[in-house]
């Protein structure tokens, strides 16, 4: 058997993911890691010069590694819940304030942080106070450690992934300075702020709510029966910064880059210059910071032509990722959507380009929907497991609108660029942009109306997640190994 360097990075990889991952779901104390360090000694003694068993050794170490990394990380929680106190002390808010439709979450660090051990504190404040990013605050109120309401949701963990640990119970507060945090940072999240505005002045509502979503992300501009329809309708991944989303727009902007004369390869660096500025447009987020990365991956993937070098770089930014903060390989929804829907476009993208896209190019359309059903196969156990939800119109509605997105976002960008500096174009961009909008809005609309549009999954557990990617797994090696031999006839 040929083991070539390629194949011992993916086992390498794969194995600590699978460290972590059952660290996540079972017990697994130090006398197992200690068990695993010393089954691994054993085996590459007795016959450390035979390739395989090296490997196999060395990924018994690095699964032992993912263990010991997941272990060490939910450590830390298991410490705080004897520090529940009241506090006062300055505090900075060091994440743009996230609107929710009856208050604000707010996220600060406090000063002196080395001196509590408390690190990052959630609270709630009222929906006019006028906070923002930097903000220096005299707060007071009660640390509690979070609890779980529910057996569904472990709402613990989910804070935990980010580094919250805390919440911050009835605070009370004053403003006492500004633009504390990153100058760079602060200029980015203002910037934003004033797209926003833009936005909200040349576009009609509804269709600025969902502008805004699909340029900077988040549903929380949309209203709540409209959050219900994308919901109803599998369409809320489109104002969700993701892998996919990213990749879909990339796409374009290296058929744009060709259209305009540009060669492949500067097409392919122009649409990552791109990916660049959508991230830094929505303000950094470490959900965008993800998503960009998975996007230039697939770019990468798709201009090198090359599966196995595409599945290790897939698979070494997931371990990257896990390995600086393991919590997120069950705790992060975001991070295992972008994950595996940017694996199911790389494993079924021989199969889609061999049938379909060879034959029916239609200016990239044919590529973009085979994307759509190759990340929704792969992503929905995911979504049925957590949101025990299933919509029958996902995959129509993905295919009536999902081609059109990158062209309405085109066309809000250009809206906010010349509402800066030529404002009479902004009027016309803004009025086409707003035929897109209303034709996604109507779309989710009339489809959300129908009673059969979603249906409640409650049965859906972790054996049927099992299988379903077992069964997937079967059959991408089948049809990879299919097409291997019809390239070889």
């Amino acid at each position: 058997m040929n083991i070539t360097k390629s194949k011992i990075f993916l086992v390498l990889f794969l194995s600590f993911i699978g460290g972590v991952f059952w660290a996540s779901f079972f017990d697994a104390g130090i006398i197992f890691v200690l068990v695993l360090l010393i089954f691994a000694i054993i085996v590459f003694s007795l016959s450390h010069r035979n390739k395989i068993v090296l490997t196999a050794a060395f990924a018994v170490l690095f699964f032992a590694l993912g263990i010991w990394k997941m272990n060490d990380s939910v450590s830390v929680l298991d410490e705080l819940e004897w520090n529940e106190r009241d506090i006062s002390s300055r505090a900075i808010i060091i994440k743009e304030p996230e609107m929710k439709e009856k208050y604000q979450k707010v996220i600060v660090r406090f000063e002196n942080e080395d001196e509590l051990g408390i690190g990052k504190v959630l609270l709630r404040a009222d929906l006019f106070d006028e906070l923002e990013y930097g903000d220096v605050l005299d707060l007071n109120c009660k640390l509690e450690v979070p609890k779980n309401f529910s057996d569904d949701f472990d709402y613990r963990m989910y804070l935990a992934k980010d580094k919250i640990h805390y919440l911050c119970q009835n605070p009370s507060f004053k403003k006492t300075g500004e633009n504390s945090g990153n100058i760079l940072y602060h200029w980015i999240l203002k910037g934003r702020k004033k797209c926003e505005e833009k936005i909200d002045t040349l576009i009609p509502a509804p269709g600025a709510a969902l502008a805004n979503g699909l340029l900077f992300g988040g549903d929380d501009r949309l209203s709540k029966s409209m959050q219900e329809k994308f919901s109803k309708t599998g369409m809320t991944h489109i104002v969700a910064v993701s892998g996919y989303n990213v990749t879909i727009i990339a796409e374009y902007l290296i058929f744009l880059g060709i259209f305009l004369g540009l060669w492949r390869k500067q097409a392919f660096y122009a649409a990552v210059a791109g990916i660049l500025l959508f991230v830094v447009m929505i303000g950094l987020p470490s959900s965008g910071i993800r998503a960009g990365i998975m996007g230039t991956l697939l770019l990468w993937a798709a201009k090198n032509g090359r599966i196995a070098s595409a599945y290790n770089a897939i698979i070494c930014a997931g371990g990257i990722m896990v390995f600086a903060n393991p919590l997120l390989l069950r705790w992060d929804i975001g991070f295992q959507l972008s994950f595996l829907a940017a694996l199911g476009i790389i494993a079924t993208g021989s199969f889609w380009e061999e049938f379909f896209i060879k034959k029916f190019r239609a200016f990239g359309f044919t590529e973009v929907v085979c994307m759509t059903v190759s990340a929704q196969i792969f992503v929905l156990p995911i979504i049925l497991f957590n949101f025990k939800i299933f919509s029958v119109v996902s995959l129509f509605a993905n295919l009536l609108i999902l081609t059109i997105i990158p062209i309405t976002m085109l066309l809000v960008f250009l809206t906010v660029v010349f509402g800066f500096i030529f404002p009479p174009l902004a009027v016309i961009f803004s009025w086409i942009a707003h035929i897109f909008l209303r034709y996604e809005v109507g779309v989710i609309d009339w489809l959300s109306g129908f009673s059969w549009a979603s249906t409640e999954v409650s049965s859906f557990s972790w054996p049927w997640i099992v299988v379903w990617y077992a069964v997937l797994t079967y059959a991408v090696v089948k049809m990879n190994k299919y097409l291997k031999e019809r390239e070889e006839e």
